[in-house]
């Protein structure tokens, strides 16, 4: 592609305005209303998210991953721990998310510390997933490493599905697991028209106990 064509892309935003007085005090209760009406309105995968890591020299790395639950605690995701998000997390557990609902003019950006759910929650998790996924899992020991080639991956699936092919329930494997990103600031933006976009961020209080309520700032566009 021609580089000025590059250049000239642009999207041109409804001027729909976010308002302090629009917000609810809390971010989740925000997140669970913006979120409400996205999948609403039919917008495909409407829990993808953007997780950004770091090792631990601070050299990022980024992939769509999916939510799987949110709670005042934070937001939940599953993966491989020794995925390289799951390498990275443990050398810097502290994480940014985006949800990207572009064709609506929003964005909800997340970051936080991480930590691990606990097993119980993980395992709960797990036995939920569709069994092809399950299988997935497992075949997929090794994630973020280098493989031979596709016809090595579907082997090592077929090897996993014969495996496991008499249980009933596939076990959640021990290196798998899920992480909760404890939200530190989240930020609602809404696309406006001469790139004069609404950021709204809530900024967690200063606390002992990390309860002690949310600023509300707005952000320069």
């Amino acid at each position: 592609m021609d580089p000025d064509q590059i250049a000239a892309l642009r999207a041109h935003y409804a001027d729909v305005g976010l308002d302090e007085a629009d917000l609810h005090a809390e971010p989740i209760a925000q997140f669970g209303q913006w979120l409400t009406e996205v999948i609403e309105l039919g917008v495909p995968e409407p829990n993808a998210m953007v997780l950004s890591t770091a090792d631990a020299e601070g050299r990022p790395s980024s992939r769509h991953v999916l939510l799987k639950g949110v709670t005042n605690e934070g937001f939940v995701f599953f993966t491989n721990y020794g995925s390289r998000k799951g390498v990275e997390l443990a050398a810097n557990p502290h994480a940014s998310l985006c949800f990207p609902w572009f064709c609506i003019g929003r964005q909800v950006i997340v970051a936080g510390s991480v930590i691990k759910v606990t097993r119980p929650e993980t395992e709960a998790y797990f036995t939920s997933r569709p069994r092809g996924s399950q299988l997935g899992a497992w075949a997929s020991a090794h994630q973020s490493a280098v493989v031979p080639s596709r016809e090595w991956l579907d082997a090592e699936y077929e090897a996993v599905n014969k495996r496991f092919a008499d249980d009933v329930l596939v076990p959640t494997p021990p290196f798998w697991g899920g992480y909760r990103v404890r939200p530190e600031t989240v930020e609602f933006w809404q696309g406006r028209g001469a790139r004069m976009h609404d950021r709204l961020r809530y900024r967690r209080a200063p606390g002992d106990a990390g309860d002690a309520g949310w600023i509300i700032e707005r952000l320069s566009p």
